[in-house]
């Protein structure tokens, strides 16, 4: 096999086994997992996947890095764009969110589970994620609300974006939607949030600044 064909097929087998374990992490979270588990999902013996990946941490470390991504990817752009207001800031935020987790329904039930189940790998990965505390975002919000401690702002943000896919199963169930419904409500969010929000931007606080 040529050198050129030797690298599409490592490549192949690679992307396989991420694949996998992105897949089985998911389902079992990083401590239920085995790497004989992700083998088998890839359809690869376990000595395969040890040649490409040498421990499961590794693995789970390059597959988290990958969620990470993609879940701060979408802020960081956002949050440091001095150019734009904090209103246009939570219009994006919130349709860029919406539209990731459309994508990626996976994506917060990984997260939360490992922050919940392994908070040191989760500390580790994002020890360097230190753009939000200075980013112009929050000095925005300090401005407009010096009432309140800014990542209020931020957490109820997220939360009104991410909290009805956490709890999709028994939201659906409750509101009896069929999936194309529950979408279509997601939506409509990008549009809800932002006024929501707004709202809480002009509504004086009752609690003493501290």
């Amino acid at each position: 096999m040529s050198g050129k064909g030797k690298a599409v097929t490592d490549l192949s087998t690679e992307e396989k086994i991420k694949e996998a374990a992105r897949k089985v992490f998911t389902q079992k979270g990083y401590a239920a997992t085995r790497t004989r588990d992700i083998a088998e999902a890839a359809g690869i013996n376990l000595a395969l996947l040890n040649y490409y990946f040498r421990s499961k941490q590794k693995l789970f470390e390059l597959v988290m890095a990958e969620k990470l991504q993609k879940y701060f990817g979408v802020l960081a752009p956002v949050l440091n764009d001095a150019a734009t207001s904090l209103e246009a800031k939570v219009e994006s935020i919130a349709s860029k969110y919406i539209d990731l987790i459309i994508e990626n329904p996976e994506l917060p039930l990984f997260v939360l589970s490992e922050v919940r189940n392994n908070p040191e790998h989760f500390i580790k990965l994002t020890e360097k994620v230190d753009f939000m505390n200075q980013s112009v975002f929050l000095q925005q919000i300090a401005k407009k609300r010096p009432d309140i401690h800014p990542s209020h702002f931020l957490v109820s943000l997220l939360g009104l974006c991410l909290f009805p896919f956490i709890m999709k199963p028994a939201f659906i169930r409750i509101a009896n939607l069929k999936e194309k419904a529950f979408i279509e409500m997601m939506l409509e969010r990008k549009k809800l949030i932002p006024v929501w929000m707004k709202a809480i931007l002009k509504t004086k606080s009752v609690l003493p600044v501290i």
